[in-house]
């Protein structure tokens, strides 16, 4: 009998007790390891802060990693180097970190295959990735616009996604272009198949040097990739830490569903309407990871 992936769960957030979720894990990271964040669009007030992340990115001595967007160059401040380089700055992350990467600064993009993909057979990220050992993929759990929430796997698919294999994701495989981003929107169970792919290749190329943690405060139904979200709606819950993306993802929606919270009901509406859970059902499919789990509450 295969023995459930462990998601940790405490109710306490603070930069202390994410070192100590780490530490619960089973894999430790080592040589030069990178800590994906979101780094939050300009005007966005829900991003984890920097300032929040520091005490364990400096026990990894690790680089916080970002990509760019993949809307048109005038949409968001995040659709070029120099732009998002300027945001990371007045976010903090630049002040508070000495090493900062934007992964898909630089021409080509690394390509991953799939080829037991649902939907998409390639996945196109940054290429700077290759430069890294190993990942602390550091989500806000919330929801999102598109994807109907946002954990670990929009982090692993959107978030490791070049702006050309971001642009792919949203268009179903379609177009890549994304100056062309809105003529190829593609259904909501394409994108989140799509996602499922490519979250699938990036967990298969750094099989075993992955770890994930979810922070589930500031839950808002808006992703931190737009500048204009909705105030959060539920109060905090918690910080979760495991090695199985898939299962840390559950284990926060099933958080959010069990919750005697009543903003719940926003977040649920938002994630029910956009398919959110569709992602779960497709990576667990792939074998990216595992939706039953054992959950280890942690004083």
């Amino acid at each position: 009998m295969t023995e459930k992936p462990k998601v940790y769960f405490t109710k306490v957030i603070t930069p202390e007790k994410l070192i100590e979720m780490y530490n619960k894990l089973d894999i430790k990271l080592q040589g030069n390891i990178a800590v994906k964040v979101h780094s939050g669009e300009k005007g966005n007030q829900n991003f984890i802060r920097p300032e929040f992340m520091k005490p364990i990115v400096d026990l990894l001595d690790a680089t916080i990693v970002e990509t760019n967007t993949s809307c048109p160059e005038k949409f968001g401040e995040r659709t070029t180097y120099e732009k998002h380089k300027k945001l990371l700055e007045e976010h903090g992350w630049t002040k508070v970190f000495k090493k900062v990467e934007i992964l898909d600064s630089e021409q080509p993009d690394e390509e991953l295959d799939i080829p037991n993909g649902i939907l998409l057979k390639k996945n196109y990220i940054g290429n700077k990735t290759k430069n890294f050992d190993g990942f602390l993929v550091l989500s806000h759990f919330k929801g999102h616009g598109m994807g109907g929430f946002g954990g670990a796997l929009k982090q692993l698919s959107i978030g490791f996604g070049s702006r050309f294999g971001k642009t792919l994701m949203h268009s179903a495989g379609k177009n890549g272009d994304p100056e062309k981003f809105f003529e190829n929107i593609c259904t909501d169970k394409e994108f989140k198949e799509a996602m499922a792919d490519c979250a699938y290749s990036v967990v298969n190329k750094f099989k075993g040097k992955m770890v994930f943690i979810n922070v589930m405060k500031n839950i808002s139904i808006d992703c931190d990739c737009d500048g204009n979200a909705k105030p959060p709606c539920m109060k905090d819950i918690g910080i979760l830490a495991s090695t199985d993306p898939v299962a840390i993802d559950k284990a926060c929606l099933d958080l959010i569903y069990n919750s005697d919270d009543p903003g719940k009901k926003e977040v649920i509406e938002r994630i029910v309407k956009l398919l959110g859970p569709h992602i779960i059902e497709c990576s667990v499919q792939l074998g990216t990871g595992s939706s039953d789990y054992e959950l280890i509450n942690v004083d």
